[in-house]
């Protein structure tokens, strides 16, 4: 697989790629918004697919999950991340977005409270807001540091869950172990619950290590719900497919019947979870190449910022968007509007609505695109300011 301007195919991308992107953009627009690869996934994982269907039979599948799917997932945090999931630990859900919604919804009831970073990518607050409760939103630095003596001041006896988004969107902060042990040492010491949202745990660059906050400790695996998703990483955001990971074994089969997984009412598409353990399977070179590339974007997206006079960022240590600072004076929305009107490029406003308060003033680009099509959106930005 080559990450080259010549492998993207505009045409298929402008009739398929939806949420803010290619086939949501006039002719012309460079989109540089929703976090998902302009590039085809691995082959591998289309003769997976191929392989599956093949028979001409498309029947229901076991109703929490094909076995495979969850040995195979389990085994990759397991390796990868050195947790001690068993296959009855996870659940595939209908995209990570819906296992975090899943998750609040079995750990929290209308009037209680949330606590997220700020910013964070906007599906928590709206996760927990669905559900009649109340995110309660802790202020980040854009080094993405937390603040302990804040963060207990905000626990109340409201208080049932935090929130963790590692590696951070948008800020790409991966967090130490340092960290996360003491968010742990609050949430058992308060008896609180935590879902981690680990979306980005793959894409990590300069000798990162992802910590799971399942491998902190006993206590912590047994009062925490850990998300993942294969959009990010694959590609495969097109089919829907994530999975929740639960140690606490009482806890996961309640959390299986309260979601409705004995019914036909909730489910995964079989052809979905085939492609996310072909993924694993067989598309790791495909990972290794892709993060290679991302890499070198991410070297490229930093040094064409900060030799603007418009924006100033921090180097991610993850993921495949940057959070860049507007230093005009400018609001967020106020220069997206300017970008798109006179350079046709579009970026995602750091607002409220889509990561918090303390978003103000930012935007995020998405660079998991090729070198050309970056360096094409950033003259026309020059152009525009």
């Amino acid at each position: 697989m080559s990450f080259k301007n010549s492998s993207i195919n505009l045409n298929a991308l402008k009739k398929k790629a939806f949420n803010n992107r290619w086939a949501d953009s006039y002719d012309g627009v460079i989109p540089l918004t929703a976090a998902d690869p302009d590039f085809p996934v691995a082959p591998e994982i289309i003769d997976g697919i191929a392989d599956y269907i093949n028979d001409g039979y498309l029947n229901y599948g076991p109703f929490t999950g094909l076995t495979e799917f969850k040995e195979t997932v389990a085994s990759y945090f397991n390796v990868k991340h050195g947790c001690q999931f068993s296959k009855e630990d996870v659940l595939p859900v209908n995209s990570a977005a819906k296992g975090m919604q899943l998750v609040a919804k079995f750990l929290l009831s209308p009037g209680d409270e949330a606590i997220i970073f700020d910013p964070v990518d906007f599906l928590f607050q709206s996760t927990i807001k669905s559900i009649g409760a109340e995110p309660t939103p802790i202020k980040l630095n854009m080094n993405g540091e937390v603040d302990f003596n804040l963060l207990e001041q905000m626990i109340t006896s409201k208080t049932k869950m935090i929130c963790l988004c590692n590696p951070h969107n948008p800020l790409g902060k991966v967090y130490s172990l340092e960290t996360l042990n003491k968010i742990a040492e609050l949430a058992i010491s308060y008896d609180i619950w935590v879902m981690s949202d680990e979306i980005w745990s793959d894409i990590i660059y300069d000798g990162k290590t992802h910590v799971s906050y399942s491998t902190i400790s006993k206590n912590a695996a047994l009062k925490s719900f850990t998300i993942y998703g294969f959009s990010k990483s694959y590609g495969l955001a097109g089919l829907r497919v994530g999975a929740v990971f639960c140690s606490n074994k009482k806890k996961m089969n309640d959390f299986i019947k309260e979601s409705d997984y004995y019914t036909t009412i909730e489910g995964v598409s079989t052809i979905s979870q085939i492609a996310a353990i072909v993924a694993i399977n067989k598309a790791q070179y495909w990972l290794e190449e892709f993060k290679r590339h991302l890499h070198t974007n991410r070297s490229l997206v930093f040094g064409l910022i900060n030799q603007t006079e418009i924006l100033e960022a921090k180097l991610p240590e993850s993921t495949y968007v940057i959070f860049p600072k507007i230093k005009n004076g400018m609001s967020s929305d106020q220069f997206i509007n300017q970008l798109m009107e006179k350079g046709k490029v579009k970026v995602v406003p750091g607002n409220t609505r889509w990561f918090g308060n303390e978003a103000k003033g930012h935007i995020r680009i998405c660079f998991s695109t090729s070198e050309e099509i970056l360096k094409e959106a950033f003259e026309r930005m020059v152009i525009a300011f």
